[in-house]
């Protein structure tokens, strides 16, 4: 059986090493190591307060670490000079938690707002049209544009997200929690998008999430923080092999089961599906 291929730097979108955060005297993070590849959905997980979202700043540049290495797309992001900085954020779309939309824009003008900080030459016909392509393809409706956030729906506030992490065209989309707070059916329905967007657009997806449902369906690997690091990354199976007490419960309480339970079904119903 031949060993699998260890992934070359050109195929790692995010490199963390040696990463330590901390806030006064409290360590968040400890000598954390981390690759994303390219072209994967990473699952994030870990339990409260062990630094995932502190984990997706410190990447994207709104945490600076106390110490360590991180590269993405294979730039340091550390020390970056402000024109650096602006050429790599180019290049990724964040969806941070709860949607942070602008309430006093408009859908239409909150996917516009990173159009306009990094392409101002653009005129505004140009700008509605392409924020109108955005919206659509985050699976709303044509006149979701004209609408603020209040107007929307707690699904569509996550679309309307989505649209303007999409803005930039991204090679990166970071996802902090995107199906918290979504019924059963909402949550499987942006799973679904979620994965047609970044197989149509070819982009590597690091997601934050607690939704076991979500890690099954989409996710191509999880990364697993606990004790101040990362303390595995691999498939389900993989991850299920290991002995740490947090995997195990995590993956094997009733949740989980009733997770796992679900991927097999619908693994074994998608050729019937195919048939039809």
């Amino acid at each position: 059986m031949m060993a699998a291929r260890k992934p070359s730097d050109d195929d790692i979108a995010i490199k963390v090493r040696g990463l330590n955060n901390c806030f006064g005297d409290t360590i968040i993070h400890e000598n954390l190591d981390l690759d994303v590849r390219r072209g994967e959905i990473l699952g994030v997980v870990g339990g409260s307060g062990t630094g995932k979202s502190v984990l997706m700043r410190s990447i994207i540049g709104l945490q600076t670490p106390v110490s360590g290495e991180v590269e993405v797309l294979g730039q340091p992001m550390v020390g970056m000079s402000d024109e650096e900085t602006l050429a790599i954020r180019k290049r990724w779309g964040i969806m941070f938690q709860g949607g942070a939309l602008f309430s006093t824009l408009t859908v239409a003008e909150n996917v516009q707002v990173p159009l306009r900080e990094f392409y101002p030459q653009l005129d505004k016909p140009f700008l509605d049209s392409l924020a109108a392509y955005k919206i659509q393809l985050a699976g709303l409706p044509a006149d979701a544009g004209p609408k603020y956030p209040s107007e929307l729906s707690g699904g569509m506030v996550k679309r309307a997200a989505l649209s303007r992490a999409l803005s930039l065209d991204p090679e990166l989309l970071f996802l902090d929690e995107p199906t918290a707070g979504l019924d059963p059916i909402g949550a499987a329905a942006f799973d679904d998008l979620t994965l047609e967007l970044q197989r149509a657009l070819g982009l590597t997806v690091f997601l934050i999430t607690h939704d076991l449902d979500t890690l099954y369906a989409i996710c191509d690997r999880v990364a697993v923080l606990a004790d101040k690091k990362v303390i595995a990354v691999g498939t389900i199976p993989e991850l299920l092999k290991t002995n740490h007490e947090w995997i195990q419960e995590y993956f094997n309480g009733p949740r989980g089961r009733a997770a796992t339970g679900a991927a097999q079904r619908a693994k074994t119903a998608a050729p019937d599906k195919e048939d039809a």
